[in-house]
Order: structure tokens, then sequence, then C-alpha cells
């Protein structure tokens, strides 16, 4: 038996979602009118979803059905783990019992399914494009702050390598990562020697140091300044040029390639001068826009990159979950084309 993260582990609203605060008012309904008609027909719920994926989301939902449902003594729950990889239609969960107990739980417990088995493919997705660099998690800034221990757990089971805040790290003993912000460097009039020494003054001697060397357009020369600066102690430096500027080392090669944001001819440019400068220690991580197909275009082309920073990418694309009742009081009921599917890689709570 594999290890889970227990119940009591997540941080979850347990009132509201006892008196349905977070439910579709359909499932509260739903629970008033078998009470009322002191119904009590024992089912069995099934859940699945359409893609092949990479589930995550288990572990929740449990805690979720344990801990919020009504006598949840009497409910029997089946699942696969966080991290197997899932079909179309594979029934990944079922919950059996008296359906007043955990109706009003539906709409969230498919709500984390569905939102960390998305991000939790999306970076399956874009590490198997990265062709075992790394890749760090940095999409927090594009979504609500409230579910970034989720999504850093979510990104964890897909297999990432670092995540930007603490917050993302929360669930499995992570600390945050990160390179020198443009604020910083603005701070400092623009000069990112200044600011890269500020950090290394400042900053203790266990983190990177990694230099973010685009805010004048001109990463090739604030490289190797700030290399020249730093010396053995520069780690890497971090390329984000917008996607609406050429960089000044690109412009000769205009009209032969696209040449705007961090593009490979920019990349190029960066290695080959910190190679020639006797600083070929320094690793380069890329940012800005980049995603699965953009990821595998700079692999195929052997573009020299070291690590890619990734952001919004890894929250597009939902991957929705579907819960069925397919038996009811030991025979088989259900919608049409939706009938019970055991799975035999399902194992009891």
């Amino acid at each position: 038996m594999r290890q889970r993260l227990s119940p009591e582990s997540f941080t979850i609203p347990v009132e509201e979602l006892k008196n349905g605060f977070y439910t579709d008012c359909y499932f509260s309904r739903t629970r008033d009118i078998l009470l009322q008609d002191q119904y009590h027909p024992k089912v069995i719920m099934q859940i699945f979803q359409r893609q092949n994926a990479v589930l995550c989301g288990i572990d929740e939902a449990i805690a979720i059905i344990k801990r919020c449902s009504f006598h949840p003594e009497n409910i029997v729950i089946k699942a696969l783990y966080d991290g197997d990889t899932i079909k179309p239609w594979e029934t990944v969960m079922t919950i059996e019992g008296n359906l007043a107990d955990f109706v009003h739980l539906e709409t969230a417990y498919l709500g984390s399914l569905s939102r960390q088995t998305k991000i939790a493919t999306n970076v399956q997705r874009t590490i198997s494009a990265a062709n075992g660099k790394p890749v760090l998690f940095f999409p927090s800034r594009f979504d609500h702050y409230s579910v970034q221990a989720i999504d850093g757990y979510a990104a964890h089971v897909g297999g990432i390598d670092g995540v930007s805040t603490p917050a993302n790290g929360y669930y499995w003993g992570a600390e945050a990562v990160g390179t020198i912000p443009h604020a910083l460097i603005a701070t400092y009039f623009g000069d990112t020697v200044r600011a890269t020494n500020a950090f290394d003054r400042n900053i203790d001697k266990s983190v990177n140091r990694v230099a973010l060397i685009d805010f004048n357009n001109d990463c090739v020369q604030t490289a190797l300044d700030v290399a020249r600066e730093l010396g053995d102690k520069l780690w890497a430096v971090r390329l984000d040029t917008a996607d609406t500027l050429v960089d000044v080392s690109v412009l000769p090669f205009m009209g032969t390639i696209k040449p705007t944001g961090v593009c490979p001819q920019l990349v190029t440019n960066v290695r080959t001068a910190l190679d020639n400068a006797g600083f070929d220690h320094v690793k380069i991580m890329v940012s800005g826009g980049f995603n699965v197909k953009r990821i595998a275009q700079f692999e195929e082309e052997k573009v020299p990159v070291d690590m890619y920073a990734v952001g919004s990418s890894l929250f597009e694309k939902n991957i929705n979950f579907t819960a069925d009742i397919v038996m009811v009081d030991g025979k088989a009921c259900s919608k049409k084309g939706r009938e019970y599917k055991p799975n035999p890689r399902l194992h009891t709570v």
C-alpha cells in the first residue's frame, strides 16, 4: 500500500462544506429531500474523466469525504493514488454509502480532482518536453493566493523541481526558489550589477545567485557585466525578454528568424558570449511564455538552455471529472452510457 496524505493535513473549511456553502444547490436540495422523505438508499458513486492524465486530488477528495460527510464511518471509499496515470473513462474512485451522508460534497471533491489533475498533467507534459532539464513552477501570480498550497502539491505530483512560494511547498516540505525581480533592478535605477551585488550581500549564501539580465534589453552585455563582477559566485542568468521586444544582440539576425522575446538566437548569443569570456560554469534559465510546444521546439533545436521557469501555461486546459450513481441498494442503476465500471486498480481507503 502506498502512502497517502492524511485527511488532517489539508486545510478544509469543514463547517462550510457540511452546511452546503460550497455546494451546488441541487445537491443540498437532494439531501433535504432524502432526509424529509426518510429515504436512505445505499448507493455506489463512480468518478471518472475523459483524458489520458496524471491523477491528483484524490487525497484531498478523501479528506473532504472523511471530514465533511455525515456518518463517515458508514462510507466505503475505493480509490487510485495521486500520481497514477489514468485513461479516459477509467474509474478513479468509488464512494459507497447512504447518499444523504455525502451528496453535498460532490461539488467540492470533483473540483479538487479537476484542478489538481490538470496541473499535475500539465507539469508532467512540460517536464517530458524539457528532456530531463529542470522545470520550475512559477505560475502563482496568475491565480488566487488561496490555491497556492494545493497547486504546489499537484505540481510536485507531476514531477516539478522547484516552486516559487512557501505555500507551494507546504504539503511536501519544499523551500521556495527564485531569482531577482525586475522591481529590485528598477530600485537600483536599472543597474543589474548593483542589484545582483545587493542580493549577494544580503541573501544567505546557500541560495544560488541567479541574475536577471533582460532589464536593459541587452542580455549579452548584462550577462558579461554580472559575470565579471560575481565570478564563480554567479550560478546562472535568467532571460525574460518580453515577446514584443528584440534584444540588441539579435538585431543583426533580423529577417532570418523570429526575433522577439526569448528566442533561440538570443539564448545562443548569451551562451556563446559567456563561454568565450571563460564563464562556461554559468547556467542559463529562460522564462516568459514557455509551454509544452515551445519547450519541445527549443529541445529539438538543441538551444543551450539549462532550465525552464514556466508560468500560466500550467493552468491551461481543463480536465473535468464526473460522478455518477451506478448502483442502488445492490442493483445496477445508472444514466445511460454511465454503467458501473469496476477497476481492479482501486484500493479500499
